[in-house]
């Protein structure tokens, strides 16, 4: 399999798996409706182990642009191939979100508060501060890709046997650090939905929070930058 459809397929399993339990939890009339934090952030936890488990071994399954940025900033990835991992892992967040949106259609319909159904699709702070949403995703992304780093040791992906770890590092920071901001820690998952979010005709909606969007992109950059330099110069 080509890395780029890897890449595809694989945040699609991600955002399918993980936008699909918030859809689940929060839309009227769903079966896990009011399921709860604890459920929102298994069902992420999940949804990287099977991205990351059916693709490790096609692309290194970063379904993450922080995670391509951090790998190529080591000397671990080559540069060239950034835009094109980027590239599908956004298309793979949009046809994840696209899947999510058909299978949940009625429950969107049924539900009229216009932010849980931008909530379905990317983050929206639980407290707006631009300085503190901004570093909250900063830090939750520097430790995610701290823990990545030390997984992964000094190959340039994550494989298949790095599943589960890696998926539990989500889960812990969901857990921890999640509750601010509900932790992006990707610009792909973010941005991918949002778009879709846009895009689709969904009855009752809002604005897609562009003024926003920049925090769950940038934030996760800057902290798998900082993430990678801390680890290159300061922990071998």
């Amino acid at each position: 399999m080509s890395p780029y459809l890897a890449e595809v397929l694989g945040t699609a399993f991600l955002i399918v798996l993980g936008d699909g339990v918030v859809a689940s939890v929060i839309l009227n009339k769903s079966k896990g409706n009011l399921g709860g934090w604890m459920v929102i952030t298994m069902g992420w936890a999940m949804a990287v182990f099977v991205g990351v488990y059916a693709t490790g071994k096609y692309s290194g399954a970063h379904l993450n642009p922080a995670v391509t940025f951090a790998q190529a900033l080591q000397g671990k990835f080559a540069w060239g191939q950034v835009p094109g991992y980027i590239a599908a892992q956004v298309a793979g967040a949009m046809l994840g979100a696209l899947i999510v949106w058909l299978c949940y259609k009625q429950h969107f319909d049924e539900t009229p508060d216009a932010n849980t159904k931008l909530g379905v699709f990317c983050t929206i702070p639980a407290i707006r501060s631009n300085k503190y949403n901004f570093l909250t995703e900063f830090l939750a992304t520097m430790v995610f890709i701290l823990a990545i780093c030390f997984i992964t040791g000094p190959t340039a992906g994550i494989g298949s046997l790095d599943a589960l770890p890696v998926a539990l590092v989500v889960l812990a920071i969901g857990l921890s650090l999640g509750g601010p901001t509900g932790y992006a820690i990707n610009p792909a998952r973010d941005f991918g939905p949002r778009l879709m979010h846009f895009l689709l005709p969904i009855p009752g909606k809002r604005d897609s929070d562009w003024s926003y969007a920049w925090i769950p992109i940038l934030g996760p950059l800057t902290g798998a930058a900082a993430a990678a330099f801390i680890f290159k110069y300061c922990l071998q």
